[in-house]
């Protein structure tokens, strides 16, 4: 029978960052960004069955029978994995995305200084967003590790699952996973509240009450880390305020102008060589003027707050990318299908470096 660790050592082999098993074809790959057929044999439906049944515990197994979805840590000789198992059309699918060996710096994914400082706040509400499989888990882990090696704190993780693991180092690090310490986020962070931390870091603000909590937790003085599946700032503070009753709205724009410390969007591109992926950001600080067009609800504005930014730190997600093609990092072509307003990413990327000035003789 087909072993799952093979499969997964031969996806780590191939750099690969997924791998997808579906009966009756054979595992796919999705390298630099996209999926990629393998020669080995299709997996027929009892096979991949029992290998999945195999692979993870029985109570894992008795609750994706129970509820048909799974999300799952998975390690093969140290080396973590995510599995999300589910059905579809009454046959098991599954995803295997490969968690790195170590924890990124925040110099090797490229985040912007001002997206650093956020790390260095002692309380308030940092978001991080983009699409599925954008890396917003790595720059988590990446600004946990920053924290941890600096400050003598108390940070407490609520994931699902648990990804990256942190050693205790400056900081005491308690790590909960979604249906083996906890039964969800909020249940999680309301307790957590009583447990004496410093940093939150909360894996996704899926629902209302979660969203409450995480705002609670930044207003009672606590640095609390999140994550959306937004594309940008704008768009990412009125998925906040819209998830609450409209009788509600206005208090939490006034609580999101107070406690928003910023908001780091990402998105992965590509790179020119072909080999690997490198991370485009946007970066918004809450700065005053950003602040009251929360407050007056003009969140239309802040796209205008982002260009004249630049100064302090701020960029928008088309100057960073069209920066990354004069760095020589990505095409103009696949920054343009990764551009928010296409326009004005063409504008940006195809201005010329301005001549750096000659040294004196």
């Amino acid at each position: 029978m087909a072993v799952m660790d093979d499969y997964l050592r031969m996806a780590t082999e191939m750099d690969a960052s997924d791998i997808h098993f579906k009966a009756d074809r054979p595992p796919l790959l999705r390298i630099n960004g996209e999926l990629v057929a393998t020669d080995l044999p299709p997996l027929a439906v009892s096979e991949l069955a029992d290998m999945i049944e195999e692979a993870i515990s029985e109570r894992q197994w008795e609750r994706f029978r129970e509820q048909w979805e799974l999300d799952a840590a998975y390690e093969v000789e140290g080396r973590r994995y995510r599995l999300n198992l589910f059905r579809q059309r009454g046959t098991i699918e599954a995803v295997f995305r490969v968690i790195p060996e170590r924890i990124m710096s925040m110099d090797e994914i490229g985040l912007p200084e001002l997206a650093r400082s956020f790390a260095t706040r002692i309380r308030g509400l940092v978001l991080v967003t983009g699409p599925v499989g954008s890396g917003k888990t790595t720059t988590q882990a990446s600004i946990i590790d920053y924290i941890n090696g600096r400050y003598p704190c108390h940070i407490i993780t609520i994931e699902d699952p648990v990804e990256y693991m942190h050693e205790n180092r400056r900081a005491l690090v308690s790590q909960r996973e979604l249906g083996f310490d906890t039964d969800s986020f909020a249940s999680a962070l309301r307790n957590a509240l009583r447990e004496d931390p410093d940093v939150i870091l909360v894996g996704e603000m899926r629902d209302l009450e979660t969203v409450q909590m995480a705002i609670t937790a930044a207003e009672t003085g606590h640095l609390v880390i999140s994550t959306l599946h937004t594309i940008d700032a704008s768009e990412t503070i009125n998925r906040i305020i819209d998830i609450f009753p409209t009788h509600q709205q206005d208090q939490v724009r006034m609580q999101l102008a107070v406690n928003l410390v910023g908001v780091v969007g990402q998105t992965l591109v590509r790179r020119a060589t072909g080999k690997g992926r490198v991370a485009a950001f946007e970066v918004l600080a809450i700065v005053p003027a950003v602040a009251t067009a929360i407050r007056e609800n003009k969140i239309y504005q802040i796209a205008s707050v982002l260009q004249s930014g630049q100064k302090s730190g701020m960029v928008s997600l088309d100057r960073s990318l069209a920066q990354l093609v004069h760095a020589g990092e990505i095409n103009y072509e696949e920054g343009l299908w990764r551009a928010k307003n296409p326009d004005e990413y063409s504008q940006f990327a195809l201005a010329k470096a301005k001549p750096k000035p000659e040294k004196p003789s």
